[in-house]
């Protein structure tokens, strides 16, 4: 049964991209406001996870997850870890730091925006929406490599109707090329300097 266009219902998929929007917008203005952002750098960052000792990797993969929440560049913690940990250590802590932030930010949205993308009937998004679910892992690994940690990406693929699974996998895999250049290339520059 479809819904009349001019039911309550057929609204609920803007109202639900609006909630999203309007919550992450807000906790971006509050950060800004606060001084947050400014509190998450490179610097900050490393010193954090350096006084952390063992629990370190904690605070990072933390601080990372709650970064990607209020739009901080990913590549501010790769910088980090690589000013900390060594290669063998730095580099893996990035890319599980990464693959675990997108995935809080993509289950934030997803707890507040569900699909609510798939509910939108304008053709040209659902022409896109069809073909993120003919191959949902393809396009995530694509978009990964193209955009990385990108919030809007992560808050866009929670509220279609791709699943869990694929978004995670799709994410693991499409990070995993840039992730590894960008501390790979942290490190080399350190010691070039």
């Amino acid at each position: 049964m479809t819904t009349p266009p001019d039911s309550p219902n057929s609204a609920r998929p803007y109202w639900r991209i609006g909630l999203v929007l309007g919550v992450f917008l807000g906790l971006y203005v509050v950060a800004f406001l606060t001084g947050a952002t400014d509190y998450f750098t490179k610097a900050r960052v490393s010193e954090w996870i350096d006084s952390a000792g063992f629990w370190g990797w904690l605070i990072f993969i933390l601080a990372f997850s709650v970064g990607e929440l209020i739009h901080i560049p990913g590549f501010i913690f790769v910088g980090a870890a690589t000013l900390v940990y060594p290669p063998w250590v730095g580099i893996p802590l990035s890319y599980g730091g990464a693959l675990i932030s997108v995935c809080v930010s993509y289950w934030v949205v997803r707890t507040f925006g569900g699909g609510a993308l798939h509910g939108i009937k304008h053709p040209r998004l659902k022409s896109i929406l069809n073909r993120l679910e003919e191959h949902p892992l393809r396009t995530v690994i694509i978009l990964r490599l193209l955009l990385w940690m990108a919030p809007p990406l992560n808050y866009a693929l929670a509220m279609t109707s791709i699943r869990s699974k694929d978004y995670a996998l799709g994410s693991a895999i499409g990070l995993a090329l840039p992730l590894i250049g960008v501390a790979a290339f942290f490190y080399w520059a350190a010691e070039m300097l």
